[in-house]
């Protein structure tokens, strides 16, 4: 025989520990291909965003008139960032009185200031006081009363416009916001619109008027360290429905010349920011209103018209968005249309909760891969430069 028993034997054994090691390989080769998942529950438990980050995409408004009052679950919220910006009102739209937010100048001074002092951040403190019908902060609580924006369009004397801009900005300095959904730069296409021309909202008909007058408005604001946030973009002037109630369908009577406001003013005044309408229009996007939209928000407002501010959206609560849309799916298309802070006014409705369950619906997307944290840094930075500058 060529080989000996032991020389046979040390050979298979060779074999065997050679056929155990390309196993091993092999194994831990097929391990390494193996494509890494996230689930939803590893991005809450290990999140490179944090819930306070997250927050600087919010804006929710909630009961009380001091902090007091405010429930415990709006508190833990802001504390932890998770509301990250908020909104006053005085009429709470759900139960019909006004007992929302504001009493009195002394009153929103002390509010805003122990909201802000929980909150780990500084924030956008907001409201709608564009003048006519639309004034939070009344006479009735100790505040100028000012004339609509129509009827200032009517009279035509810029210095008119300025001066109640002036007053308007030094009072809204003095209680503590900085951020004013106002001016309406929607042009009065149709005076019967009961939005917008119906309740006097607009200063006028024609790109020239609009623009002069909202300028005269903005100024005084800028100066006052008050952002004033354009609305209601692409425009809302020329629609025939309300998209408080449903859609708001302005695909016959839209025009580019809407646009054009929006345009010379994002070009000429500082401090200003926009907000999306929610209206609808099936030769521009045939499924989504302007807010969801990438058509409006990226192409028109980004890359047309170069603008690189803050994009707000008009209430997700609006029944345009929440009974078109399921809330996740809202969500998803706001942020890839290039919103920047979700606006919760929470008066329509009421949820003290929406601002956590927001925030769980963004991990979520993330970890479906339906939204990326490269763009939800985006709109956290341009939040967080736009609060340094003011």
């Amino acid at each position: 025989d060529k080989y000996s028993y032991s020389t046979i034997f040390m050979l298979l054994q060779n074999i065997r520990s050679l056929t155990w090691s390309l196993f091993v390989l092999n194994l831990a080769f097929l391990v390494s291909c193996q494509k890494p998942t996230k689930s939803p529950e590893a991005y809450e438990t290990n999140p490179s965003l944090t819930d306070a980050d997250l927050g600087q995409l919010l804006m929710v408004g909630f009961r009380g008139q001091e902090i007091d009052s405010v429930s415990a679950l709006v508190k833990e919220q802001l504390r932890s960032g998770e509301i990250g910006h908020t909104i006053l009102f005085d009429f709470d739209y759900v139960n019909k009185v006004f007992d929302r937010n504001i009493v009195s100048v002394a009153q929103v001074q002390q509010y805003l200031r122990d909201i802000q002092a929980l909150a780990p951040a500084p924030m956008f403190k907001a409201i709608d006081q564009e003048g006519g019908r639309v004034l939070r902060l009344k006479p009735d609580y100790g505040y100028a009363t000012l004339p609509s924006a129509q009827y200032l369009g009517e009279l035509n004397d810029v210095d008119s416009t300025r001066f109640y801009g002036k007053v308007n900005a030094q009072q809204l300095q003095n209680s503590g916001f900085n951020v004013n959904f106002a001016p309406v730069v929607d042009l009065n296409v149709n005076p019967e619109n009961p939005v917008i021309g119906g309740i006097e909202r607009s200063f006028g008909a024609t790109t020239e008027q609009v623009v002069q007058h909202a300028a005269a408005w903005i100024q005084p604001h800028a100066d006052a360290g008050v952002l004033s946030v354009l609305k209601h973009f692409p425009g809302h002037g020329s629609s025939q429905a309300d998209s408080h109630k449903g859609i708001a369908d302005v695909t016959a009577s839209w025009t580019e010349e809407e646009l054009r406001p929006f345009k010379l003013l994002l070009d000429s005044v500082s401090l200003t920011a926009v907000m999306t309408a929610h209206v609808f229009n099936r030769s521009i996007d045939s499924i989504y209103p302007a807010t969801l939209s990438p058509h409006y928000i990226k192409s028109m407002l980004r890359e047309d018209i170069s603008y690189e501010g803050i994009v707000f959206s008009d209430d997700m609560h609006m029944k345009a968005v929440s009974a078109e849309f399921g809330f996740k799916t809202a969500i998803r298309q706001a942020i890839l249309a290039g919103v920047d802070v979700l606006v919760f006014g929470n008066n329509l409705e009421y949820d003290e909760s929406v601002a956590r369950t927001t925030i769980a619906t963004l991990r979520e997307l993330l970890a479906e891969g339906a939204i990326t944290e490269a763009r939800l840094r985006q709109s956290i930075e341009r939040v967080r430069t736009t609060l340094q500058k003011m």
